[in-house]
């Protein structure tokens, strides 16, 4: 297997993003054993071979049974009676090119062992993880044992006495812009906004004026007093305090103490997932080493469903509680038994996520580990009370009993009956991202759509690139340019060969409605979004929500993650998207007065998007549609002039004609930016420049500027030239080159004219500024009309797309070169490229590990659907981070009630109508008004249809409905659209501002 001493980024960018070049760099020198390869153990390999250590050593004894299909998702039918470690090993070692991965089929000994800086241990006896557990603390190997039982599973972590974390929680430090310094013991610092530093917390000081001995003291400890002060070091003798300066988080090491797994059991410290779960999470600790001592004495797991079995285990839990002192929570113990022997994708997706989490961690050194216990279980996923006594003749030890097949480790846990209900299922899924391909691994392991009546459809428009084999893990290298939801319904085919699947490659919005009708989504019986936009989770759950549809929703961000269930008539739905997250950067900090790397960096995007793909557009509509130019005037005045003068740079005198021409309009767009634009504002505004106040002008958030002179001999402006030039050519199909040489010739001949900063100019402080000159351009009119030319195909441009993942394409070279000039006018620190292409490219980071964990948890809320919960309290919607491992399940929302005419609805309640009864005539308008009144008791006063009032009180409409509304519309209706949706008002209760809608379905 071939080693290089870089990281390639091209494969890893995503995940670098979460941990970071030096954590990765830690990783890539770690040997990891991972012992057991079930379901669980092979879910931690195929996560921790992503991630990208040095090499992987997968080890089993065992070989494949029928039960092992249930999770292990690289054996198949042909692997019964072989070698677990060994049947997986081809497809472990296609994951990662980077990773030396092997199997060994013998027993654990300490010369093994000791090969490893970390042990991982699956499907392993108490006794076993004992003995390993005391050699790797005392030899210096960081240990790892996890286990899944049915629908619980465990992690416990022994990182040694003592292990540094350079990192404990992976977010970016925080920094504040300083207002003032106080001289005194201790000295006050007051800043420009509210602060998020916290007591104890170190920084370091930067760009300090007068106060200067700040910048050269390193890290320096503060404690917190107000929302924007904070007092630090003794500063009574340094100089006075003039202005300016920043503070900047510095992220300090933290240490933490591991005892060995035999000191733990009996004094064990928890992580819980959840709140108010410390009498179960212990019940759970003493559950599984009773299972433990019930497998050593009955030389198997407990039967599922049996009495016998259960008591047994109850009265060995018992022993072990006089010992601990502890209240027994005898229901669960009950129900752990009855699902031991269960063997479940989901649970080993989401605890396989988390413990190869702990994997990279003790590799890397960043994020807090787990200390030392973590237990889980989802027992919530079992059949409701009610419908226990109901059926309880078929909750018989026979119905759970194994049948020969890929699900035995499902049927144990949840029966015969249960499994043949997921493989009727007919389930849409949206997305074959990272979420999407570990979800269709889900389905795959436990039957979804595999009956004969079954079926899941996938769609993805995108295709496969090389970032995505890092988390995506259903492809490979050869897939490169392969649609995702072909290759993906491929891959699972073999892993489930009786799935029944569908491949399409549509974006799910308003135009796709022809194919995701309704039709389509009446015959489904859920939806899975693994979609990695708000505005496409927004639209899927309102078709959801039409259609009274569950759905399922998870999302990633870095180490984070969290999982959304959405049942009809029982919680609210997804929801209307809010206000954004992230902060819009004001307009005027953009243009004038930038301060941090991410304004530079958005000011280079729009800078791209302006010269590169606005404009060529512009100029293309101009020269093919005759109307543009009208509406262009429409705009307003300052639009227009805009856009106009865009038009005679691209299509008058000064479009280029060859080469030189665009290395030329490089230099000289080299010289507005960095050197005239920056003298001009420095000419309003000079360096002293004092404000109405009294105060400086460029302090606090506003950093005074310098312009810079450019030079053939500085790396990043020729890097500009290069990159600026090239796609200044594309967009006029002129050919470039790379060649330095060829360009410093070039510029040699290329005339700089000499720039004078002008009075009068107006430079905007504020957006409220920038959008009262918009209303008013004064001169500007009498241009409006003056750069019109004929149109012409030889004229045409040709726009570029921005592609941020293409290292060849200048697309990039030019975000890094634009940005880190910009940051070097204000005194920014600059940024490398993988930071750059972060942010201008608004990259979601994403590790495979927190995925994985999602997609679980999404697939055991599946359970509870399919099962029919109507207990909300059951269902789970779930916040993660890996990075300090928290876990929180709560409640989900009940959907919001509302009222009308005295009866009480909610956002799933809807009025059907059937605008056609075998096979008549459409029924028309007043018939339709005559229906609401006989079935509801409800008088429409007025009918909408979007905004086009289709009926008000007192008219007479004996045209069909279809007829009605395309003519009030003037548009047809389209050939798929088989339902009509309509908002009334009642005469019973005009002022309500809600009502359900009237569903009318024509064809």
């Amino acid at each position: 297997m071939s080693q290089v001493s870089d990281i390639d980024e091209s494969l890893y960018s995503r995940q670098l993003y979460v941990l970071g070049h030096e954590a990765m760099h830690h990783m890539k020198k770690a040997d990891v054993l991972i012992a057991g390869m079930r379901g669980l153990g092979v879910e931690i390999a195929k996560n921790v071979i992503l991630a990208g250590v040095k090499s992987v050593t997968v080890q089993d004894e065992g070989i494949a049974s029928w039960e092992d299909l249930s999770s292990q998702f690289y054996l198949e039918e042909s692997s019964i009676g072989q070698n677990r470690a060994q049947c997986s090993l081809s497809k472990l070692l296609k994951l990662n090119p980077y990773v030396t991965v092997s199997a060994h089929t013998g027993p654990l000994h300490e010369n093994l062992l000791a090969q490893f800086q970390v042990v991982v241990l699956t499907n392993s006896s108490l006794d076993e993880q004992r003995k390993i557990g005391k050699y790797c603390h005392s030899s210096g190997i960081q240990f790892i044992t996890a286990d899944t039982k049915g629908l619980c599973g465990q992690i416990f972590c022994d990182f040694g006495e003592q292990f540094e974390v350079a990192d404990w929680n992976g977010v970016p430090p925080v920094f504040a812009t300083i207002d003032h310094i106080s001289r005194g013991n201790p000295g006050i610092v007051t800043c420009t906004d509210k602060h998020e530093f916290q007591d104890g917390d170190f920084v370091a000081f930067s760009e300090v004026l007068g106060m200067t001995e700040l910048n050269s003291c390193g890290q320096v400890e503060i404690k917190v007093l107000e929302p924007y002060t904070f007092s630090i070091c003794d500063t009574s003798l340094f100089s006075e305090y003039e202005k300016g300066g920043v503070a900047t988080e510095v992220k300090m090491p933290k240490m933490f103490h591991f005892v060995t797994l035999h000191d733990a059991i009996s004094n064990p410290q928890m992580v819980m997932t959840g709140y108010g779960k410390t009498n179960k999470h212990h019940t759970l600790h003493l559950a599984f080493q009773a299972l433990h001592c019930f497998v050593k004495r009955a030389g198997r797991l407990p039967k599922p469903r049996d009495q016998a079995d259960a008591k047994m285990l109850l009265a060995m839990m018992r022993e072990l509680k006089s010992e601990a002192q502890l209240e027994l929570d005898e229901d669960i113990v009950r129900k752990f038994a009855f699902t031991a022997q269960g063997n479940l994708g989901p649970v080993n997706s989401f605890i396989g996520g988390l413990a190869a989490q702990e994997v990279l961690k003790a590799s890397s050194r960043k994020f807090t580990p787990v200390q030392q216990w973590l237990y889980f279980d989802a027992l919530e996923c079992l059949p409701e009370e009610e419908e226990e006594k109901e059926e309880v003749r078929l909750l018989t030890e026979h119905n759970f009993a194994p049948t020969g097949s890929r699900y035995d480790g499902q049927i144990a846990v949840f029966g015969k009956a249960f499994q043949e209900k997921l493989g009727k299922q007919k389930y849409f899924l949206v997305g074959t991202g990272a979420i999407g391909c570990e979800l269709l691994k889900n389905f795959a392991l436990i039957g979804l759509g595999a009956a004969e009546d079954g079926h899941i459809t996938v769609t993805d428009m995108d295709s496969i690139e090389k970032s995505n084999l890092n988390r995506q893990f259903l492809f490979t290298s050869e897939d490169i340019g392969r649609l995702k939801s072909e290759t993906a319904m491929q891959a699972i085919l073999k892993m489930n060969p009786s799935m029944h699947i569908t491949a399409h490659q549509n974006r799910v919005d308003p135009e796709s409605e022809e194919v995701y009708g309704n039709k389509f989504f009446s015959s489904l019986d859920g939806v899975a979004a693994a979609l990695d936009n708000l505005e496409a989770r927004v639209y899927l759950d309102g078709r959801c929500v039409q259609h009274q549809k569950p759905l399922l929703e998870g999302g990633t961000l870095g180490t984070r993650g969290h999982t959304t269930v959405v049942v009809p008539f029982l919680t609210d739905s997804y929801g209307v998207p809010g206000s954004s997250l992230q902060k819009a950067i004001p307009l005027c900090t953009l243009k004038n007065f930038p301060y941090l790397i991410e304004h530079t960096l958005q000011w280079a995007r729009d800078e791209f998007e302006g010269l590169f793909k606005q404009v060529p557009e512009n100029v293309n509509q101009y020269l093919t549609d005759h109307e543009f130019l009208q509406r262009t005037l429409e705009r307003g005045e300052a639009g227009a002039l805009e856009v106009l003068a865009q038009l005679h740079g691209s299509v008058g005198s000064q479009r280029p004609a060859v080469w030189e021409d665009c290395v030329t309009w490089a230099r000289l767009r080299w010289e507005i930016l960095y050197n005239n634009d920056i003298r001009q504002l420095l000419h309003c505004f000079p360096p002293h420049q004092m404000t109405s106040s009294g105060l400086p002008f460029w302090s606090g958030q506003k950093k005074c500027p310098h312009p810079l002179t450019f030079s053939p001999n500085n790396a990043t402006h020729m890097d500009y030239i290069i990159a600026a030039a090239n796609l200044y050519a594309q967009i006029y199909k002129i050919k470039g080159t790379r060649d330095r040489n060829t360009i410093r010739e070039v510029l040699e001949k290329v005339h700089v004219p000499s720039f004078t900063p002008k009075s009068g100019v107006k430079i905007h402080v504020t957006d409220q500024d920038m959008e009262k000159d918009k209303e008013n351009v004064g001169e500007g009119k009498q241009t409006l009309h003056m750069f019109l030319y004929g149109n012409s195909t030889t004229l045409r441009m040709h726009p570029i797309e921005f592609e941020k993942d293409d290292d060849t394409n200048f697309h990039m070279d030019f975000i890094v070169a634009a940005s880190n000039l910009r940051a070097e006018n204000y005194g920014i620190p600059p940024a490398d490229r993988l930071k750059s292409k972060l942010v201008a490219g608004r990259i979601i980071p994403a590790i495979a590990t927190t995925t994985a964990a999602v997609a679980g948890l999404m697939c055991l809320e599946l359970y509870k659907l399919v099962q029919g919960h109507r207990r909300i309290e059951l269902y789970r919607p779930a916040f993660l981070n890996l990075a300090v491992q928290t876990c929180v399940f709560y409640q989900p929302l009940a959907p919001q009630l509302f009222t009308v005419a005295g009866k009480k609805y909610s956002l799933w309640n809807q009025f059907p109508v059937q605008g056609r009864c075998n096979g008549q005539e459409e029924m028309t308008l007043k018939e339709l008004i005559e229906q609401i009144k006989k079935e509801h008791n409800l008088e429409v006063t007025h009918l909408f249809y979007g905004k086009a009032l289709l009926y008000s009180s007192g008219s007479e409409h004996q045209e069909r409905v279809s007829d009605v509304v395309q003519t009030v519309t003037k548009v047809q209706i389209p050939q798929h659209q088989r339902v009509l949706e309509f908002y009334p008002s009642f005469a019973e209760d005009e002022d309500c501002e809600k009502v359900p809608p009237i569903r009318y379905q024509w064809r």
